[in-house]
């Protein structure tokens, strides 16, 4: 998978919530988005606790690698969308924030 599958993804995506919602101005999906993603990233910190075995026993029950790689994806996908969403190229953003990381490891 190249970035460029997601970002296609996202564009399809993007036009279904948009006609989804009904929106007349796309900033108004922003905030569902956002609390969408955080539905998913606490789905994620479930699973993470699961993987890590401090979930409670019974909860223990449904989790599984599948599930989690799931989860981390539904957190990039929704993430994604939002970026779309908003006009953020989700390329552009990882490349200047790799080299910033990066620079930031080189100094020490």
């Amino acid at each position: 998978m190249e970035i460029q599958d997601l970002k296609d993804f996202s564009k399809r995506m993007h036009k279904k919530l948009e006609s989804y919602y009904d929106f007349d101005d796309p900033r108004k999906l922003n905030l569902p988005m956002t609390v969408k993603i955080m539905e998913e990233l606490g789905e994620l910190c479930d699973d993470v606790l699961a993987h890590s075995g401090l979930q409670r026993k019974e909860k223990l029950e449904n989790k599984d690698m599948e599930n989690l790689q799931e989860e981390f994806a539904d957190v990039i996908l929704t993430t994604c969308n939002l970026a779309e969403n908003m006009g953020v190229d989700i390329e552009e953003a990882l490349k200047k924030k790799i080299m910033k990381v990066d620079n930031r490891f080189k100094e020490q």
